[in-house]
């Protein structure tokens, strides 16, 4: 327990740093997105190929991706329910809130966590992907089929998928971990000190992303989907993963505490980038992101102390 605190304790300080940093401007205007492109499109890719091309496969593809799917839809199924035929929400708007309350950060706040918290990246691997290759994609489908401004074709999604850094980093690494090939010391050394560079960036980023936010503001009308939107993504998801985990699948120990936390990371900032694209739901998606990234981490330490 005391290592998981001490994990907890390295991430939040880290966050912390990001945020005196943002709050000062010492790096500059526009020093959170290029951190955050960097980790995205260089180091990330580098840390997940690393972690996963040593990984044991049928550890990745196995219990803790079938949690995180079932997780993931039920708790998106059960939101998008009550916002479409309680609230009445328009359609587009209510599968913008359900991808609020139900897609989890799983770079910026996953691999850190994965890896301070849990002790290995490779953990987050089965979020990752699922989210990336076929959570996501099946929402923006629903969307573009939804609206009249936004076609996309099935192969315009496949195209999506293969273009994005943090697929092509696992996939890379997951298929050296289904050959048995050892990546030559002098490749993977340069590949390691790049992977190297992705938490503490992306930690420093995210920090910096906290100043100057205020959620839940009466003039937007939302604030039981705001607050509906978080309690599902911190309380709901994760019980949901805790009771099929334990009690349909019987992992037990550090496995059910490892599908557990994942299950409580805060919603994806993609979020807020698709709500801008498709202009809808963009308050929802704001203040979720927000208050779910800020209560995220003490609640996975009141994670820690129930499962013990």
């Amino acid at each position: 327990m005391v290592g998981v605190l001490q994990g907890f304790f390295v991430v939040w300080f880290i966050i912390m740093v990001g945020w005196f940093v943002g709050r000062r401007r010492i790096l500059g205007d526009n020093a959170r997105q290029v951190l955050s492109g960097l980790t995205f499109f260089v180091a990330s890719p580098a840390l997940l190929f690393e972690t996963l091309s040593k990984a044991q496969l049928r550890e990745v593809f196995a219990e803790p991706l079938l949690v995180t799917a079932v997780s993931a839809v039920c708790t998106a199924l059960v939101f998008f329910s009550i916002v479409k035929f309680v609230l009445k929400r328009a359609l587009p708007e209510a599968l913008m809130s359900s991808m609020a309350a139900s897609l989890a950060n799983s770079a910026n706040l996953g691999i850190p966590i994965a890896v301070y918290v849990l002790g290995d990246a490779s953990y987050v691997a089965p979020l990752l992907i699922f989210q990336l290759a076929f959570f996501t994609p099946i929402f923006l489908m629903i969307l573009d089929a939804s609206t009249s401004s936004h076609r996309t074709t099935p192969w315009g999604f496949i195209l999506m998928i293969l273009r994005n850094p943090m697929i092509v980093g696992s996939g890379l690494g997951l298929l050296v971990a289904g050959t048995g090939w050892e990546v030559p010391p002098l490749l993977l050394e340069p590949i390691h000190l790049i992977g190297g560079a992705a938490i503490p960036a992306m930690l420093i980023a995210f920090g910096m992303s906290l100043n100057g936010s205020r959620p839940l503001q009466a003039a937007a009308g939302r604030r039981v989907d705001t607050l509906l939107a978080s309690a599902f993504k911190l309380v709901v998801q994760p019980a949901i993963a805790y009771i099929f985990a334990r009690f349909v699948l019987g992992i037990e120990g550090p496995a059910l505490f490892a599908a557990v936390v994942v299950a409580s990371l805060p919603t994806a900032q993609n979020v807020f980038v698709a709500a801008s694209r498709y202009q809808t739901g963009l308050t929802v998606a704001k203040d979720t992101v927000l208050i779910t990234t800020v209560v995220a981490v003490p609640a996975m330490i009141g994670v820690a102390l129930l499962l013990n």
